[in-house]
């Protein structure tokens, strides 16, 4: 293959690519239909010129019979009236429209099954028009169909998802930690709040409990310059009750400022 070869098939092919990309299916079809309607119109204008053709032949070939008539009579005339010669020129007048005649009979036929043949094809061509007419609708709902989807499938793959996700998902993992977080705020509080009651409780126990010892184990006071008695003959009275009250009184009241 020469240079010139590889260049004209290069060159070609880029043409046929920058037309395949500029052809606009929508634009195609409405130029396409136009054409059409274009060649309606000649072959309208065709169908016309044939019809007054054949109307012309029609008209020039009954005239042309016409005057047969005309001049068959004229010779009959003359041959009652004697006159031969004249007779013979009327026939040969005759002679003339009747050759004249046949020439438009062919003419006038030809033209006839021009005419039936292009009114078929105006019909036709009528009727493609039509029907192209409903395809472009269709196909044009077919594009603009196409050209949405086209579209929306653009968008979607445009769209960030993954990364609107990976969000989400860094959010919700955030709320679930400051969620956790509050749980166990809330729990300590708690828990603080029940250690002091149990501190309180433990604590009250613990001084009864001392306060319970201290009257059985501690003797009752005694003013200082009266004897003591041994153990055995000190007798119990009031006094010693009020010492012994006065000191519950007092741990009381310390229990009381706890």
């Amino acid at each position: 293959m020469g240079l010139f070869d590889r260049i004209k098939r290069v060159v070609s092919s880029n043409l046929n690519d920058l037309v395949n990309k500029a052809e606009d299916p929508e634009k195609m079809l409405e130029q396409a239909i136009l054409e059409m309607q274009e060649d309606l119109v000649q072959l309208r204008q065709g169908v016309a010129q044939a019809i007054a053709s054949q109307k012309r032949s029609e008209k020039q070939y009954n005239d042309a019979q016409n005057e047969i008539n005309k001049w068959q009579r004229n010779a009959q005339l003359a041959l009652q009236k004697g006159d031969e010669n004249l007779a013979r020129q009327a026939l040969e007048r005759k002679k003339t429209y009747t050759d004249t005649s046949a020439a438009l009979k062919g003419s006038l036929d030809t033209q006839s099954t021009q005419v039936e043949t292009l009114k078929r094809n105006l019909i036709q061509l009528e009727s493609k028009i039509s029907e192209a007419k409903t395809k472009k609708e269709m196909l044009k709902a077919r594009i603009t169909t196409a050209k949405a989807q086209e579209q929306l499938q653009s968008m979607v793959s445009g769209m960030n998802t993954s990364s609107a996700m990976s969000a989400f998902e860094r959010m919700e993992e955030k709320v679930l930690i400051q969620e956790s977080r509050a749980q166990a705020l809330g729990e300590l509080a708690g828990a603080d709040l029940e250690t002091q009651f149990a501190r309180l409780e433990g604590g009250s126990d613990v001084d009864d409990e001392l306060a319970a010892l201290k009257a059985q184990i501690l003797p009752p006071a005694t003013p200082q310059n009266q004897p003591q008695l041994p153990p055995q003959q000190q007798p119990t009275t009031p006094k010693s009750n009020e010492v012994v009250d006065a000191e519950l009184d007092s741990l009381r009241k310390q229990l009381d400022q706890l």
